[in-house]
């Protein structure tokens, strides 16, 4: 399995141009994601969760413009890029696949969880974030009703998810505590496309 280290994902981002607030909010979900793997009874890959967090919305940016569904095209992208096992958790962090067939939760849950727990780069419940997502894109009827489902999918989740840790789902904000990933995103500001550190920072 090949799974791209924190800097090789930083390469990937600036390849593909993300948004300042896309990389900001990709930055904290992989803060939650990664709190989350180690809090769980359950055997994780942290590198794999970390890889797929950072790169969740890797063409986030370039759908606002083409429209595109950005889980689909993203995982498509890190096929492409020799990352198969990523790309499948990347296509999966807005609705899972199918049925779950794991016992205990999987690297692709933990991924899509966190995603609904971060709002802009804020850790938020996972009401809020709904609300949030109601607010921005529940303008028309069918895009409601397809909102409402994903609410109810991310309850299950959430349920499931915490079945397996130690703490609740309201107390893992202030777990966590208020960090905004300044010193990540110091570090991803100083790597290029090159994956490189960039000169005159």
């Amino acid at each position: 399995m090949r799974i791209p280290g924190r800097q090789e994902c930083y390469r990937i981002m600036h390849m593909m141009e993300m948004m300042d607030h896309i990389v900001a909010h990709s930055l904290q979900v992989c803060r939650v994601a990664l709190f989350l793997s180690d809090s769980l009874e359950a055997n994780l890959n942290p590198d794999l969760v970390q890889a797929a967090a950072l790169l969740h919305d890797i063409t986030k940016t370039r759908g606002i413009q083409t429209r595109e569904n950005h889980a689909q095209t993203g995982k498509q992208l890190l096929v492409d890029l020799g990352y198969p096992e990523v790309g499948i958790i990347v296509g999966q962090h807005v609705l899972l696949d199918g049925h779950v067939t794991s016992n205990t939760p999987t690297e692709a849950e933990v991924v899509n969880y966190a995603d609904k727990r971060v709002v802009h780069d804020k850790v938020a419940t996972l009401a809020q974030r709904i609300e949030y997502i109601m607010g921005r894109y529940g303008t028309e009827p069918e895009r409601r009703g397809y909102i409402h489902v994903l609410r109810e999918r991310a309850k299950d989740l959430e349920d499931r998810l915490f079945r397996f840790c130690p703490f609740a789902p309201a107390e893992m904000e202030a777990l966590l505590g208020p960090d905004t990933c300044s010193t990540e995103l110091s570090d991803y500001c100083r790597i290029n496309s090159t994956g490189k550190v960039a000169t005159g920072h």
